[in-house]
């Protein structure tokens, strides 16, 4: 099993669904611009399972990255077929991965983030304390 695909495919998730929507106006104007079936689009794969299932066709056609390598070299009995199934049970794989990977980050980021505003409170609130008196 290889990860790559499943990495490139998290932070690919991350970056188009949680951080460019933040990072100022011009990315959501640009969606504004998009016809609205390609807008309805970017809204129903806000789920990293499903956006990551394309994430990872996309991944593939352009890297050839398998992340089971075995689906590569499915039985010949399944002639043309073989090819296109390798591709999709690969992308579902990697999308429950991806998946998998995106709920991590969400679990370990609330933490963090909860830790780090007691640490800017406590912070603030030692630092004016100590400014009055």
């Amino acid at each position: 099993m290889t990860f790559e695909p499943v990495l490139i495919g998290t932070a690919l998730h991350i970056l188009i669904w949680e951080k460019l929507p933040e990072w100022g106006t011009w990315f959501n104007r640009l969606l504004a611009m998009l016809p609205r079936p390609l807008q309805s689009l970017y809204e129903q794969w806000h789920c990293p399972y499903c956006a990551g299932f394309w994430i990872a066709l996309v991944l593939h056609a352009l890297t050839g990255f398998w992340t089971i390598p075995a689906l590569s070299a499915l039985p010949g009995h399944l002639g043309a077929a073989a090819v296109p199934l390798g591709w999709m049970l690969d992308a579902l794989a990697t999308a429950t991965l991806i998946y998998a990977s995106v709920i991590a980050l969400k679990a370990i980021g609330l933490p963090a983030m909860k830790a780090h505003m007691m640490k800017a409170d406590f912070m603030k609130a030692a630092f004016d304390s100590s400014q009055k008196g």
